[in-house]
């Protein structure tokens, strides 16, 4: 499961494409203007941005650029329908990881979106382990010393996401920014309470919970 940005302005294509990340659940922000992509990523961290070129208000190159030189490290997908070399070699010099040039199939906007994922973080077979956890994000199975746990999926999703970040400390409000969607109500109290029910499914008894309390400051898993 990953957070993702789509800035598209053309909802025949903007709404299958979301409509399928979500069926594979990942979490989709959709904004189809350049402007407002810029102010969405200076509030919000996503996990991929899938950025089309031409955009009302400001192209996705531009986007791209800005949001590098301002810092932004998220991985990129650049989305356009131009297809000669000197265009794709723009979008990579701009900060693009990856383009497709329209149209293109979603399957392959998932794999590329896998690949993306991938970079970050060394991933073996799509299998995160930490201590005595393996977590399966493509089947959503979560084992605990070779016995399977049962996860409701925020739950899952949260772990997940401590497992690709292991030994990083996130505060409530960074977790619910990086796990929840970004109109949602949820609140810090919600992540306490995600996070205790957790602990009572994952945590071996008599031994340190294998998320750690930042007094203070949010929480981190131990690997």
């Amino acid at each position: 499961m990953a957070k993702i940005l789509l800035v598209e302005d053309e909802k025949d294509l903007s709404d299958p494409v979301r409509l399928f990340l979500e069926s594979q659940d990942h979490l989709v922000d959709v904004i189809n203007d350049g402007h407002d992509a810029i102010e969405k990523l200076k509030y919000y961290t996503y996990d991929v941005i899938i950025l089309d070129w031409v955009l009302p208000g400001m192209f996705g190159v531009e986007v791209c650029r800005l949001f590098r030189q301002n810092g932004g490290t998220t991985p990129i997908l650049m989305l356009t329908a131009k297809s000669n070399t000197q265009e794709k070699i723009k979008a990579l010099d701009a900060g693009a990881d990856d383009y497709l040039t329209k149209p293109f199939d979603l399957d392959e906007v998932s794999a590329r979106i896998r690949a993306l994922l991938r970079r970050p973080i060394a991933l073996s077979a799509n299998v995160l382990k930490a201590r005595n956890l393996v977590v399966e994000p493509n089947t959503y199975r979560v084992i605990r010393d070779n016995e399977e746990v049962q996860l409701l999926p925020k739950e899952f999703a949260l772990l997940a996401f401590f497992m690709r970040h292991p030994n990083q400390v996130f505060s409530p409000e960074a977790l619910l920014d990086r796990v929840w969607a970004s109109d949602s109500d949820a609140s810090p109290e919600t992540i306490r309470t995600y996070i205790k029910r957790l602990r009572q499914k994952i945590d071996v008894e008599g031994q340190p919970s294998i998320i750690n309390t930042i007094h203070g400051v949010g929480y981190k898993l131990e690997a």
